[in-house]
């Protein structure tokens, strides 16, 4: 091994308000003093309750991707678990999220910058 993930860093034009996004999807603590960096205007994070974390990084010329089209492709997406889409999925665009595509068993969202996630049903272990 030689190394470990710190965070995953998602570029965008506003990272508190993309942060206050996804703790609310996902729960945890944004902007959570952390001495592995220094937080401002340009950099924001979420510390999740199972111990990742999210960054947010501010790209001034920041270019959203656009689902599916692959000349401005997705670059990194997250999957996230739930237990009931249905159930979820107002909630999720209530939140800032747009619904992009449904497929079989899964819902395509894009975040309030243009990330592409999925929400994935729990499955019974």
């Amino acid at each position: 091994m030689i190394g470990t993930l710190q965070c995953v860093v998602l570029d965008c034009h506003y990272p508190a308000g993309l942060a206050h996004f996804y703790a609310a999807l996902l729960g945890g603590e944004v902007d959570r003093p952390d001495p592995r960096w220094s937080l401002h205007e340009e950099w924001s994070t979420v510390h999740l309750p199972g111990g990742q974390v999210l960054g947010f990084q501010r790209v001034e010329d920041y270019r959203p991707p656009i689902w599916p089209d692959p000349a401005h492709p997705q670059q990194l997406h997250l999957d996230i678990e739930v237990e009931d889409i249905s159930a979820v999925e107002q909630r999720v665009v209530e939140l800032g999220a747009e619904v992009k595509d449904r497929e079989a068993g899964w819902t395509v969202f894009v975040d309030p910058a243009g990330h592409p996630f999925c929400l994935i049903p729990r499955r019974a272990a």
